[in-house]
């Protein structure tokens, strides 16, 4: 069974920072990549940011330069350093995990974090 804790949501102020830090079990973590997603009331679930097994990252644009993605495979954990935070970056934050083969690809996701930011 996989499971996700997902952890370091919460209120901040515009400008301040937040490391979400999510630990997943049940799967071979350093075979899955990772990711962050966030959705905002009444939009879509979009992707933030992305780390591959091997570690390579990629970001949305309107978080380049602010967030950063990492991964820790001996503790099964994923982080997202969030620094400069702004209203428009309020929203659920949920860690998600997937490992793609030649016929199946296996998805996962986190129960979700919220992230408001707000003064």
């Amino acid at each position: 069974q996989v499971q996700f804790v997902e952890s370091g949501g919460g209120l901040v102020q515009p400008g301040g920072s937040l490391r979400l830090s999510c630990v997943v079990s049940g799967i071979t973590f350093s075979a899955f990549a990772m990711g962050w997603y966030r959705q905002a009331p009444g939009k879509e679930r979009e992707l933030v940011a992305g780390i591959t097994s091997g570690g390579s990252t990629n970001y949305a644009s309107y978080v380049k330069g602010r967030f950063i993605i990492s991964r820790d495979n001996a503790k099964n954990t994923v982080y997202l350093q969030m620094n400069s935070l702004k209203p428009e970056d309020t929203a659920v934050y949920y860690c998600n995990a997937e490992r793609k083969l030649i016929f199946t690809t296996y998805t996962y996701w986190g129960q979700g974090t919220q992230v408001t930011v707000s003064s």
